[in-house]
């Protein structure tokens, strides 16, 4: 996916809005940016990422192509953001509880499996966002430190 470094400026850009006390109590208040990320974009970014840190992967002789997205609806956006993420940082199982950890939330192995199992199994499980935000702050703490 082309995008031009305005368009990426916009995204990153949050809109002024005049601030009320209400904002300072609530910490994860929806944010309004100038241009929104839809799913589609996130996903190239995502991939991206992994093309960055782990190299492209060269298709096998024979095999059938991939589908592109994995995004299949808003509902399975943060399973997503685990797995390329897991790969992307070469992430192992306790990594990302560790980072769950110093986020301060405790997620038992079998349900991270559960989350990280593909959509139509019997045992995938719905990413929760707060599951998903915290994984962030976790990451945020970790790689910044």
């Amino acid at each position: 996916m082309d995008v031009t470094k305005e368009t990426v400026q916009k995204m990153l850009a949050k809109i002024k809005t005049a601030a009320t006390n209400n904002e300072e109590t609530e910490e994860f208040a929806d944010n309004e940016y100038e241009l929104a990320c839809d799913n589609q974009t996130l996903e190239s970014f995502l991939n991206g990422l992994i093309v960055l840190k782990r190299g492209k992967q060269e298709p096998k002789p024979g095999a059938p192509k991939k589908q592109e997205f994995m995004i299949k609806d808003q509902r399975s956006v943060n399973n997503v953001l685990f797995k390329k993420l897991k790969i992307a940082l070469s992430l192992t199982s306790d990594d990302i509880l560790d980072i769950l950890d110093e986020a301060g939330v405790y997620l038992s192995n079998s349900e991270l499996s559960a989350v990280l199992r593909k959509e139509g199994h019997r045992n995938y499980k719905e990413c929760g966002d707060r599951y998903a935000r915290n994984f962030l702050k976790g990451l945020t703490m970790r790689y910044r430190a």
